[in-house]
Formats: structure tokens, C-alpha cells, sequence
């Protein structure tokens, strides 16, 4: 491979359609809303997991959008996670509001549904604009103001989350070690920078250390811009504490990737202008780490296999970033 891999991150799912849920689902969720579904779908093709994920109309005539999963799935548990978050997110947060939602049993299954308003907007960095970036720039600084301090209680750190047995932050360490294979498809040179990737993962503990409420997962898939202008953030199932930059940096190297000048935008940003260069290499390396872990493995249940293509794009534009700034 002689450059990135190709993602289309408008078409990255395979889900059900509305009248493959069961129906005790369904009608658990007219119960709810007050009014029944007459319309549904077609489900969106973004994000990757197998969880339905579409717009409806109801009788009553509002447009929602309809997010469901059984217990199978770790949509299911995410899909909670959000109904549970966002209404708590401050209100200078564009994100759409939880209108309702509802359980059910079906067979040996548990479901869960999850109910917003309808958002009308297209996905931005496909590729990024110069426009599209200063809007969402401009989003995740609002955002970070009102989430620092985290305005939500018992939350745990970012990097706690990755604290585990199997933590994918010992990756390239493994991968020195000969204790697990590199990815494939990466850049030549990966195999020469590994020692560093480990060095600048060594400062995870200092550099996760923020307060700041975290969405953790901001993706452009993640976000609508509408025809007003407004970016719209979505999926709060990650939220996480960590530093007030993180969500801002962690689109970077995409955004590079395609034309943006990172580095005039890291000097301008309030966000950043006062971070240590090595505490943004650090969460950059951290990622790269995470997205080269299982790269060539099959996807988890539930995961389509355009899980891994993200996890190599990822991988390289994160790695060709930090190769920029560090002279590899």
C-alpha cells in the first residue's frame, strides 16, 4: 500500500430495517411517544454496528429519529448510555433532544429504543472544507467551555477506560516485544518509530489527567451540519473525563489529511495554544495505538468489517501527523 486507506464513512453499516424489530418493541414505543410509527427508514449506513439507526414519522406527524439494539449488541448498552447523558449535557451543546424511549422482551432477547428529534443535516469531513472545520472548530470550543469542569459527577477518566489487562496502549511495547504482530497495511517506517510511540504513551497519566467532560468518540460520522450553519454532535456513549482539547485534537489528523492546516489551527485555538506539543503528540500516538490493536482480526460481533478499514485509516493519518510534527 503506497497511501491511506479509502473509507466511505457515509456507507460503513449494515443494519435492520423497521419491520424486523419485534413487535412488542414497537409497541412499547408508541406507548411511549404517545403516537405510532407510520413511517420508517431507510436506516442510515453510517457508524458499525449492527443496531437499527433511522429516521420516522410518527402519526401524530413529528419526525424523530429511532435508534434500537438488543442485549446481543454493545448498542445496547451505548444506546442507554445516551438516553441517559444527553439529556444532562448543557443546553449551549447542539445535540438532539431525547423525545422518548422504551424496553421489551422479546423470545430470550432484551431490546431497547431510544427516541430524538429529527436533525436535517449532512456529515462534515467527507472531505473536510476550510468552512466546515472553522464550524466545527468553533462547536467543539463551545463545548469545551461549558464541559470544564465536567458539569456531570462520577464520570471516569478517558484513560481509565483504557486502563485494562489488555490495554491497547501496550500495543507498540507488545509489538517491540515481539509479543504480537504489526498491523498491516501501515506505513513502512511504523516498525523504526515504535520505541517513540512508546515514549510518548508513557506520558498518558500526565497528559489524560483533565477534568473536562469528553464526548471521547467525535468523529465527523458523529456530527450534522445543518443548512443554517449549526454543527450538531451525536452518540454520547463515551463520555469520559479528560483534557478540554481532547475532542478538538483527536479530528486533526483527517483533517490534515485532507488540506487543513493543523498547525496554524493549533496555534490559533484557544483549545490548544498553551498545550505542550508532547501532550498532543502523546494523545495522538495513544490513538494510533488503540487503532493499530486488532486491526487484522475479525470484527467483534455486531461490527461490520468497515470497523477494521476505519481502525488502519485511522491508524496511518494519525501516525502520518505525528510524522510531520516529529520529523519522522
Amino acid at each position: 500500500m503506497t497511501g491511506a486507506p479509502d473509507v466511505d464513512y457515509t456507507a460503513t453499516s449494515l443494519r435492520p430495517d423497521w419491520d424486523t424489530l419485534p413487535a412488542s418493541l414497537r409497541e412499547s414505543l408508541a406507548v411511549a411517544l404517545g403516537s405510532e410509527v407510520v413511517e420508517a427508514g431507510p436506516s442510515v449506513s453510517s457508524g458499525f454496528t449492527g443496531g437499527f439507526a433511522a429516521p420516522a414519522r410518527l402519526s401524530d406527524g413529528r419526525r424523530v429519529f429511532i435508534k434500537a439494539s438488543d442485549d446481543t449488541l454493545h448498542s445496547y448498552r451505548a444506546y442507554q448510555r445516551e438516553a441517559g447523558v444527553v439529556p444532562r449535557l448543557p443546553s449551549a451543546i447542539r445535540v438532539p433532544a431525547i423525545v422518548g424511549s422504551a424496553h421489551a422482551s422479546a423470545g430470550e432477547r432484551q431490546w431497547f429504543a431510544v427516541v430524538s428529534e429529527w436533525v436535517q443535516g449532512r456529515m462534515p469531513g467527507a472531505p473536510w472544507t476550510a468552512e466546515d472545520f472553522a464550524r466545527v472548530t468553533a462547536a467543539c470550543e463551545r463545548m469545551a467551555d461549558v464541559m470544564d469542569p465536567s458539569p456531570f459527577d462520577g464520570l471516569h477518566s478517558f484513560l481509565s477506560d483504557l486502563d485494562e489487562n489488555d490495554s491497547p496502549l501496550q500495543t507498540p511495547a507488545r509489538i517491540l516485544a515481539g509479543e504480537m504482530p504489526l498491523a498491516t497495511g501501515l506505513q513502512p517506517w511504523v516498525p523504526k518509530v515504535l520505541s517513540e510511540l512508546v515514549d510518548l504513551i508513557g506520558l498518558a497519566p500526565e497528559v489524560f489527567a483533565g477534568e473536562s467532560a469528553t464526548h471521547s468518540d467525535l468523529r465527523p460520522d458523529n456530527m450534522l451540519i445543518d443548512a443554517d450553519g449549526t454543527c450538531w454532535t451525536f452518540d454520547w456513549n463515551w463520555l469520559a473525563l479528560g483534557p478540554r482539547w481532547m475532542d478538538w485534537v483527536g479530528l486533526l489528523p483527517v483533517a490534515q489529511h485532507h488540506g487543513i492546516d493543523t498547525t496554524a489551527a493549533i496555534h490559533s485555538s484557544p483549545l490548544t495554544v498553551d498545550v505542550p506539543a508532547d501532550h498532543l503528540d502523546c494523545f495522538i500516538a495513544a490513538v494510533a495505538a488503540y487503532m493499530m490493536t486488532r486491526a487484522d482480526a475479525p470484527p467483534p460481533v455486531g461490527c461490520t468489517p468497515a470497523l477494521r478499514e476505519h481502525q488502519r485509516f485511522y491508524a496511518w493519518t494519525f501516525l502520518e501527523w505525528l510524522a510531520s510534527r516529529r520529523g519522522w
